[in-house]
C-alpha cells in the first residue's frame, strides 16, 4: 500500500511517521528547510514516544511518488486549491483521496476537483507541532484518526486503511458516519481556535472565566445550529457536550490558529469562523459571534504562501 501525504507538518508528519514503523510505503511531499531535514537527517517525532525514520521518502515534487493508493491531504487550508492541482500526478483510477484538514469546507473544494469515488471523508485529532524543520514535537497524549464512506458504507479500502492504521499504533476508527464526526470536531475547533486567538490565552483561564466561558459556549453552539440547518445529525445540546470537553484537556492548550498568530502565520480563520458565517448564510442562521471573531482577526490575516507540503 503506498500512501502519499501531501503536508508533512504536525499532522502528516506524525501520523504518517506511525505507518512507517509499521512498514507501509509512506511517500512525504514538504518543501524548504523542512525538506532539507528530511532528506539529511530523516523525520523525528518528540514527545511521549519518540520515533526516528532515518531514511524517508520525501520530495517536493508529486510526479516523482507516482500513482499511490491514497493521498493524505494535510496542508493548511490556505493551500488547498493548489495543492489539489498539484497532487495530479499521484491519482490514478484507484486512488483515494482523503483530506484530514480543518473545517468542513475542504470535501466541498475536493469534490469540485475530484470524482466522489476517489474521496473519503477523514478526522484528524493529534497535539503537535513542528518545533523546528525535520522534528515534530508532539504535546499531549492525544492522537486519533477517524475515516469512512460518505455514504455509511464499510469499504474494503478503508479496512485496509485501518489494518496499516492500527499497525502503526494509530488509534484509528472506520465511521459509518464520517460527516457528523468532521462536524462534531468542527463545533469545538471553532470554539477553541475562535477563543484562544481573540483572546490570546489558552482554554485554561478562558474556560474558568464566566464571561468567556460562555462566550465559547455561544460561538460552539452557533456551529450546532449551522450545522443542524445543514442537516447532520447533532443534538441540540451538543455545544454544552464539547464543553465538557473543553473541562477535560489541558490547562494550557492552545490552538494551531493561536499558534500561527504568535508566529505571524496566515490564519485558517476563513474557513473556521469564516466557514460558520459562510455555511450559516445559506440557510439563513445567524452566527454574530463567530461574524465577529472572523472579522477581529480579519486583519492579521497574511496574504497565503505558495502551496505545497510542509
Amino acid at each position: 500500500m503506498r500512501i502519499a501525504f501531501m503536508g508533512s507538518g504536525g499532522l502528516g508528519g506524525y501520523f504518517g511517521a506511525r505507518l512507517c514503523t509499521a512498514g507501509a510505503d509512506v511517500h512525504f511531499i514538504a518543501r524548504g528547510k523542512h525538506l532539507q531535514a528530511l532528506r539529511s537527517d530523516g523525520l523525528h517525532i518528540e514527545g511521549p514516544e519518540p520515533i526516528h525514520i532515518a531514511r524517508v521518502n520525501v520530495t517536493d515534487d508529486p510526479a516523482e511518488v507516482g500513482v499511490a493508493d491514497f493521498v493524505m491531504l494535510c496542508v493548511k487550508l490556505w493551500d488547498t486549491e493548489a495543492a489539489l492541482q498539484q497532487l495530479r500526478p499521484m491519482v490514478g483510477a484507484g486512488t483515494t483521496i482523503i483530506s484530514f484538514q480543518n473545517g468542513v469546507l475542504k470535501d466541498q473544494y475536493l469534490r469540485s476537483v475530484y470524482d466522489e469515488s476517489h474521496i473519503m471523508g477523514g478526522v484528524g485529532y493529534v497535539a503537535t507541532t513542528i518545533d523546528r524543520p525535520g522534528v515534530i514535537r508532539q504535546t499531549g497524549p492525544m492522537q486519533r484518526l477517524l475515516f469512512g464512506e460518505f455514504d455509511g458504507s464499510l469499504s474494503s479500502r478503508g479496512q485496509a486503511l485501518l489494518e496499516a492504521c492500527l499497525a502503526g499504533g494509530i488509534k484509528a476508527e472506520f465511521s459509518e458516519n464520517i460527516l457528523r464526526e468532521i462536524w462534531q470536531k468542527y463545533v469545538f475547533l471553532v470554539g477553541l481556535s475562535g477563543t484562544t486567538t481573540t483572546i490570546r490565552k489558552p482554554i485554561g483561564p478562558i474556560r474558568e472565566n464566566p464571561q468567556t466561558r460562555a462566550f465559547l459556549l455561544d460561538v460552539m453552539r452557533e456551529v450546532v445550529a449551522v450545522g443542524r440547518a445543514h442537516g447532520v445529525d447533532l443534538s441540540e445540546d451538543y455545544a454544552e457536550v464539547r464543553l465538557r470537553l473543553a473541562d477535560d484537556v489541558a490547562y494550557d492548550m492552545t490552538s494551531s490558529m493561536h499558534h500561527d498568530l504568535e508566529r505571524g502565520n496566515p490564519l485558517e480563520v476563513r474557513w473556521l469562523s469564516g466557514g460558520v458565517v459562510e455555511l450559516g448564510r445559506r440557510k439563513n442562521v445567524p452566527t454574530p459571534l463567530n461574524r465577529a471573531i472572523a472579522d477581529i482577526l480579519e486583519l492579521h490575516s497574511k496574504t497565503p504562501r505558495s502551496a505545497g507540503g510542509e
